[in-house]
């Protein structure tokens, strides 16, 4: 059993963190320990608070080799004796066998010198020049006290690097995060919403869902690591999973592997890997490959199959640009084309001549000063005003405790926030939400959740911008049948539909209305999110305009 509490946080206090983050993994997933996990748990809580701690720091560190000399701290007092206990539970160790690399690591290229006195290593050459020269001589790996048996302090190994990874996977849900990003030391600074954990929440419901993860994981790093992309597709279709996160993590990784066999100029073995894979985009680069490799009608027969049922605007957006061409290539006769993105955008365009600014200022918050008024207030919000509404609003939907999303209690948000299904697998929450808005109910919803949970991390609420004012000035001026019209489409891809709003709010609260404002400045052009916004803004009734900025130059007529 972990014990919390041991040593006072103040100066312990990554030991305290460790501490929490271990007794939340035992409570949650106790079932799915090994043996050796169990007996780990139960000895880091026996032992003296000094040799926990020093643990602790080695597990913080890169590693998994350390000199005694180079772990100085204050609140480790006797390092060698504060060692032994994890010595003598075999956690750290002298006689692991070392790579010439790894003791490279350890020593600067003075200290070198003595280890590898005689042998040749050239004038000037770096410590990299070295290790890569002494390499061919120094093949087998030895103890250290055979590299450098003139050392005068002890070198540890850390041997916990396997179940460190394990308990670390377990509390995060991720091994992007390490034990020193760890959250916890932050308890003073952020607030975190109260999620309510039970056994059907949880991302792994077997050991094996761990161990398909570190599968996926290892197949990332292959990856990266530039491995032969035949072999890393055969490792990914090994490890299919029955856990449907982890399947679209599979997903994800499918769609790396294939575009980096596009950069490859790997043709056939992308096509392959994109046939293989769900993950919203390789539809898209499938029928781009098939174009590469000259296969026009297929492309063209894969595009019009898409374009029935697009994955969402954003595939849309690139099967109407992709269409013409592919009609082209093949010899068909060109297509009756849909009306142009670019004619809509010219019917909402606006164009405005200002004095340059005396200091500088960028072109939306000269056109803010420009136009702002009492009786008719302007502000910029870009991403934050409809996020940060919908985040109030739809608030019990995103903290939704379903599986995959939540690992440990100090989450910003939901782990699956970028994943293609995310509002589906909170559809009933969503719905309920949403519901809200064809009652004169959710205005106060808004605001007392505004109230109640200020400064609560939340993914889509801005507490930095969002003030009271700007909040209720939303509310009188925005029908909820907009809101409703914007958040249906934010929750179509939150991934992608986070983004791309235009800049400005413009109030007129006389009359309750308002306008959605895209600022350009000389030179600038829309993004391809913003177009898309843009056009849904329009097709459904939303005000919103595009407002090109040009400097008045001296001597103009104002």
């Amino acid at each position: 059993m972990v014990t919390v509490g041991l040593v006072p946080p103040h100066r312990y206090y990554y030991l305290h963190n460790f501490e929490r983050a271990l007794a939340w993994i035992e409570q949650r997933y106790s079932d799915l320990l090994d043996a050796r996990e169990r007996d780990f748990l139960a000895q880091f809580g026996a032992l003296a608070p000094l040799s926990q701690a020093l643990l602790v720091r080695m597990l913080m560190r890169r590693g998994p080799w350390f000199r005694a000399s180079k772990l100085v701290y204050d609140e480790i007092p006797g390092i060698e004796a504060a060692a032994q206990p994890l010595l003598a539970l075999g956690w750290l160790d002298t006689e692991t066998p070392m790579q010439l690399d790894e003791l490279f690591d350890l020593h600067t290229r003075a200290e070198l010198t003595s280890v590898f006195a005689g042998e040749a290593r050239g004038s000037g050459t770096r410590k990299s020049d070295w290790l890569q020269a002494l390499a061919s001589v120094h093949v087998a790996p030895r103890r250290y006290a055979e590299w450098h048996p003139q050392a005068s302090e002890p070198v540890w190994r850390v041997m916990l690097g396997e179940l460190s990874e394990r308990l670390r996977l377990m509390f995060f849900g991720n091994l992007h995060q390490n034990w020193t990003e760890f959250v916890l030391a932050d308890l003073g600074v952020f607030k975190y919403e109260s999620v309510a954990f039970d056994a059907a929440s949880r991302a792994f419901q077997t050991r094996a869902d761990i161990d398909a993860y570190l599968a996926l994981q290892a197949c990332r790093q292959a990856l990266e690591d530039g491995a032969d992309s035949a072999a890393v597709l055969q490792s990914l279709t090994a490890c299919e999973s029955p856990n449907p996160w982890l399947e679209k993590r599979r997903a994800k990784l499918l769609l790396r592997l294939g575009n980096a066999c596009e950069r490859a100029a790997l043709w056939d073995e992308a096509l392959q890997t994109y046939a293989q894979c769900s993950y919203p985009g390789a539809r898209h680069r499938r029928i781009r490959v098939l174009e590469r490799l000259e296969r026009h009608e297929e492309a063209l027969q894969q595009a019009l199959l898409a374009q029935q049922a697009p994955e969402g605007d954003e595939e849309l957006q690139k099967l109407r640009r992709m269409l013409p061409r592919l009609l082209r290539n093949t010899g068909l006769a060109k297509a009756r084309p849909r009306p142009a993105a670019n004619q809509v955008l010219v019917q909402m365009r606006a164009d405005i001549v200002l004095d340059p600014p005396a200091a500088p200022l960028s072109v939306e918050f000269a056109l803010r000063a420009h136009w702002h008024t009492d009786t008719s207030p302007v502000f910029y919000v870009e991403n934050a005003l409809i996020n940060s509404l919908f985040g109030l609003l739809c608030w019990p939907a995103i903290f939704a405790p379903v599986q995959g999303a939540f690992f440990h209690p100090f989450q910003s948000g939901p782990a699956d926030l970028s994943a293609p299904d995310f509002s589906a697998r909170r559809a009933t929450e969503f719905a309920r939400c949403l519901a809200e808005l064809d009652t004169a109910d959710y205005t106060h919803t808004i605001l007392a959740r505004y109230a109640e949970k200020q400064g609560v991390q939340s993914p889509f609420v801005f507490w930095g911008l969002l003030t009271e004012p700007l909040l209720r000035l939303a509310l009188d001026c925005i029908s909820a049948a907009h809101l409703k019209l914007l958040f249906t489409r934010l929750m179509a891809d939150v991934k992608t539909n986070r983004s791309g709003f235009p800049d400005l709010v413009r109030f007129w609260p006389a009359e309750q209305r308002y306008e959605l404002v895209e600022v350009k400045g000389p030179g600038d052009k829309l993004q391809d999110n913003q177009i898309r916004w843009l056009q849904y803004c329009s097709e459904h009734g939303i005000p919103v305009s595009v407002c090109h900025v040009q400097w008045r130059v001296a001597g103009d007529a104002p």
